[in-house]
């Protein structure tokens, strides 16, 4: 049930590219200081999950 809950959310994550560093900026905007940020998409996503897992 856990998993499907985040699943859900990480669906309605929104992303962008930080020009400063090129580095991935993910967010769920439902979600006050649920962020993540890494150098690709896929471990900016493995780290929101454990953000938002927390």
């Amino acid at each position: 049930m856990l998993t499907k809950y985040i699943q859900a959310a990480l669906h309605k994550a929104k992303y962008k590219i930080l020009s400063d560093d090129d580095m991935f900026y993910r967010e769920i905007p439902e979600f006050q200081s649920v962020w993540a940020n890494a150098d690709t998409l896929e471990a900016c996503r493995e780290e929101l999950a454990e953000v938002l897992e927390e």
